[in-house]
C-alpha cells in the first residue's frame, strides 16, 4: 500500500468515527461530548495531511467549503 493509499484509508475510518459518535450525540442529546471533539479533530487531522500530501490545495478546500455553504444557504435553515 502507497502511503497516499494509506492516508486514504486511515481518512474514510476516521469519517466513519466521525459518523458514528455524531449519531451517538443525537441519541444522547449531548453535543458537547469529549468524544466528539475528538473525532472532528482527528478528521481535520486527516483533511491537513490531505494538504500535506498535495490532494488538495488550502485554497480548493476552503473553495468547496465555500460552495458548500451556498448549497446549505438554499437548501437549509443552518445559515
Amino acid at each position: 500500500m502507497t502511503k497516499k493509499e494509506e492516508l486514504m484509508v486511515i481518512t474514510m475510518e476516521e469519517c466513519g468515527e466521525l459518523i458514528q459518535e455524531c449519531s451517538k450525540a443525537i441519541r444522547m442529546k449531548d453535543f458537547d461530548r469529549e468524544e466528539l471533539k475528538e473525532e472532528l479533530s482527528d478528521v481535520m487531522c486527516m483533511l491537513e495531511m490531505m494538504i500535506d500530501y498535495g490532494i488538495i490545495t488550502r485554497m480548493e478546500l476552503s473553495n468547496g467549503a465555500n460552495v458548500k455553504k451556498m448549497k446549505l444557504l438554499k437548501w437549509s435553515k443552518l445559515l
